[in-house]
């Protein structure tokens, strides 16, 4: 089987941290391998995602990352072209992307999404298994 892709943007080192064990763990449990790859914001996620693809050594990919609100707008234009982006690249390559890229209004928030009560890198990793199993 190939790899699972992975990027992860670590502006909020804590929160990505978290969102990577809950997304590692379900994929070590269904013996899927994967490759991480850190980036250093979220709205730079999809572009990783589109070079890296262009390899065809992937089998999936997976976006993990947080957003949170800010006083400005950014965070709505940075949330829908991240949303959007993953989307069309999902199409373009015919692989499952699944996006764990939390988009949270403050940090409490990011906190219990990414926490092991409720993490939302495991369930993007569930998410992307079940596309995954019409691909076999």
């Amino acid at each position: 089987m190939k790899t699972c892709l992975i990027v992860y943007s670590d502006y909020y080192k804590d929160i990505s941290k978290s969102l990577l064990k809950g997304s590692i763990n379900i994929l070590k449990k269904n013996n899927i391998k994967y490759e991480l790859h850190r980036i250093d914001g979220s709205f730079e996620i999809p572009q990783l995602i589109n070079i890296k693809l262009k390899s065809k050594k992937y089998c999936a990919a997976l976006a993990l990352g947080c957003i949170i609100k800010g006083q400005t707008p950014h965070f709505d234009f940075i949330s829908s072209s991240i949303s959007n982006s993953i989307m069309d690249l999902s199409i373009k390559y015919s692989l499952p992307i699944a996006n764990g890229v939390l988009n949270c209004l403050n940090k409490k928030q990011a906190k219990l999404r990414s926490s092991s009560k409720k993490n939302k890198g495991a369930e993007a990793a569930k998410a992307l298994l079940s596309v995954l199993k019409y691909l076999k």
